[in-house]
């Protein structure tokens, strides 16, 4: 059966939901049909002219790029400038633009785990979870079904907490009703109160599952009229967040990791502050711009953030609590092809998936 862009996008966005990007960031699909038969995807950082043209020559009709190639909106299309060059290439040779920005940086799976599994770090951790991306559900069920239609909803992805599934909590009561004549009950008879043993579920999901949730809800439940009730919650979703905590197995000398962290990372340099004392153990990463976790990184306690785009009176505000490891935008994302292709051979496998040969990054050094 021919895969479509929207089976490829739809999977992806089961992995990093749109809904987890930030308000600046254009994830999604940016040129392309969802309808179209995919032919072959092309994986990269960031998709430039060179990029749809290395898509061409490969017969990949769809590009998965991290970085959007429109942040904001385009009032002309003249070929003035690389962006609207890109897109009008890509039009023109019929090439879908797919990008997975701040959605993947901020899932657990993402960016941030990439670099830490790079390092070596384990016991890794969300450093800034996210609020207001949780919900409750609270519905009523009678007792001989409630196991269906709790496998029904934890199916649909409800009662996932960390590393716990299936995760509910009950409590048993009495549920009341009479049906009228235009009814059609499940148990019971019209102008009739019914008494029944009931078991009042409470469960928690990811909010953008809430349409999902529901219709498992509806499909699994014996009644014709389903009581509910949806709460948003403002728990941290520890499972969605900015950046990433991490620890080395074994404590290192500062200048020995440092080391350690050129070869893994593949860096040309580090820009860094003044090496705090003592060895490093706790590490906390940023793939991309993270100087605005800085607070967070020293909250939590690690001894080295590593992250990129640090202005110079930005290294002040280390003051002496933590080191401050610039390794430069691309080098900390570069390796997000690698998990991006990875997360893509595991589904599909009838086309091919092809690790973009295009070195993108517009920083030289000599």
């Amino acid at each position: 059966m021919a895969v479509k862009i929207k089976d490829v996008t739809d999977y992806l966005e089961s992995i990093a939901p749109r809904s987890y990007q930030e308000s600046y960031d254009n994830a999604g699909l940016i040129t392309g049909n969802n309808s179209w038969t995919v032919t072959g995807i092309l994986v990269t950082l960031d998709c430039i002219e060179a990029v749809v043209d290395e898509a061409i020559a490969s017969n990949c009709n769809l590009i998965v790029a991290h970085h959007p190639i429109v942040f904001k909106g385009l009032k002309k299309l003249n070929g003035n400038g690389y962006v609207e060059r890109t897109v009008i290439r890509a039009i023109k040779h019929d090439i879908a633009i797919y990008a997975i920005h701040t959605n993947l940086d901020n899932v657990y799976t993402g960016v941030n785990r990439k670099i830490c599994e790079k390092i070596g770090l384990k016991n890794l951790k969300i450093l800034v979870p996210k609020k207001d991306t949780l919900s409750k559900l609270v519905t009523f069920i009678p007792v001989e079904n409630a196991e269906e239609v709790l496998a029904a909803l934890h199916q649909a992805g409800a009662g996932q907490i960390g590393n716990y599934k299936n995760c509910s909590f009950r409590s048993e009561g009495t549920g009341t009703f009479m049906p009228n004549e235009a009814a059609a009950p499940h148990i019971g008879k019209a102008n009739q109160q019914e008494y029944v043993k009931e078991v009042r579920v409470e469960v928690i999901f990811p909010a953008h599952l809430e349409s999902k949730i529901l219709q498992a809800l509806r499909a699994a439940h014996p009644y014709e009229e389903v009581a509910y009730y949806l709460s948003s919650l403002l728990n941290d979703n520890q499972e969605v967040g900015s950046g990433m905590t991490g620890e080395l197995e074994t404590p290192a000398e500062p200048l020995t990791f440092l080391q350690g962290l050129k070869n893994s990372m593949d860096l040309h340099v580090i820009r860094h502050t003044k090496i705090k004392s003592g060895q490093i153990k706790k590490v906390a990463v940023c793939g991309g711009s993270g100087s605005f976790l800085l607070p967070h990184a020293i909250q939590s306690g690690a001894d080295i953030f590593i992250t990129a785009d640090f202005k110079y009176h930005e290294f002040f505000d280390a003051d002496g609590r933590i080191t401050i490891a610039d390794i430069g935008h691309y080098e900390s994302e570069v390796f997000t092809k690698e998990l991006l292709q990875d997360v893509l051979m595991k589904k599909f496998s009838t086309f091919a998936i092809i690790f973009s040969k295009t070195v993108t990054n517009p920083i030289s050094y000599l």
